[in-house]
């Protein structure tokens, strides 16, 4: 069986990019910037895409925080030093950590929280998170394009292996996933064994 991966990329390429963007979605984006690179999908309109979903998510956390704040780290314990980790960001540059939370490994869902629990007022973090998630967009959905612009003078037109591409891709996204997640579970293990 045959797959036309262009139509069906056209059709839910942009829903994909935002739903990603809302579920840590680096890799949905650079994979969605290399459609843009071969013009099935508008490269603007994938950065504002991945903006909304993006900034969407963080307001969603910080919302958690502003409203639950210290009874969601009673409650989950195991998040008590990425918060101490944040919260000494948000003490020493306040702004910077609202804007760049999404850039830092491993304080992509718990910084927000962290954010709407401190005294940052709503409309500043709503500005910076907007501004970051725009730069985070606009980096991974370039990062794709310009991996296809790479790709495509390597090999030249790779529009007859486009379907073993999109599958490497996504196969190496799916690798890449599983060895951070198991990578966080091994840096996490020695501190609860340590503190037993």
């Amino acid at each position: 069986m045959i797959i036309e991966f262009a139509p069906l990329v056209a059709s839910y390429g942009y829903p994909a990019a935002l739903v990603g963007a809302l579920f840590e979605g680096e890799t949905v984006l650079v994979i969605a910037g290399l459609f843009a690179h071969r013009g099935i999908l508008d490269l603007p309109l994938l950065i504002a895409l991945g903006a909304i979903g993006g900034a969407a998510g963080d307001i969603a956390y910080f919302t958690l925080g502003r409203r639950y704040g210290a009874t969601l780290l009673e409650r989950y314990p195991k998040f008590a030093p990425v918060a101490e980790r944040v919260e000494g960001l948000i003490a020493r540059h306040p702004e910077l950590t609202v804007f760049g939370i999404r850039f830092m490994y491993g304080l992509r869902t718990v910084g927000p929280a962290v954010i709407g629990a401190s005294a940052i007022s709503w409309p500043r973090f709503l500005l910076l998170n907007a501004l970051g998630a725009l730069v985070w967009s606009a980096c991974w959905v370039g990062t794709g394009y310009v991996l296809g612009e790479a790709a495509q003078r390597l090999l030249g037109k790779v529009i007859h292996i486009e379907r073993e591409l999109f599958i490497a891709a996504v196969i190496a996204a799916l690798v890449v996933s599983i060895a951070l997640r198991l990578r966080r579970r091994r840096l996490r293990a020695p501190k609860r064994s340590a503190s037993m």
